[in-house]
């Protein structure tokens, strides 16, 4: 069973960074395509950015285009997001998530395995 740890989530103000990681255990890590996504309170959980089994290819939501940066290490089992210029739109629970495709997926229901989410808060 795959198993996802999201990490570095927290509280910041308005245009401020955070990076958040996801680290994968118990599967094959390098072989699928990943995705964030996040849930704010009374919404539905939404695609953020996700990127291919190697690296090669991004893909954001227009929302955090030019703020957020999705990469991966596959030697270290790590997922990555980089978001710059946080504003308090962006404040919800983050979840990493692994597909069983190589291919990027925006939909929730193409991610069968995912993380306990980390809440990220930005204060205005």
């Amino acid at each position: 069973q795959v198993q996802l740890a999201e990490s570095g989530g927290g509280l910041v103000q308005d245009g401020g960074s955070l990076r958040l990681s996801c680290v994968a255990s118990r599967g094959t890590f390098s072989k699928y395509a990943m995705g964030w996504f996040r849930q704010a309170a009374g919404k539905e959980r939404e695609f953020v950015a996700g990127i291919t089994y190697s690296g090669g290819v991004k893909s954001y939501t227009d929302s955090v285009k030019g703020r957020f940066t999705i990469s991966r290490d596959n030697a270290k089992n790590t997922l990555y997001l980089q978001m710059n210029s946080l504003k308090p739109e962006d404040t919800a629970v983050y979840y990493c998530a692994r597909t069983n495709y190589v291919s990027i997926m925006t939909r929730v229901s193409e991610y069968p395995y995912w993380g306990q989410g980390t809440q990220v808060t930005v204060s205005s």
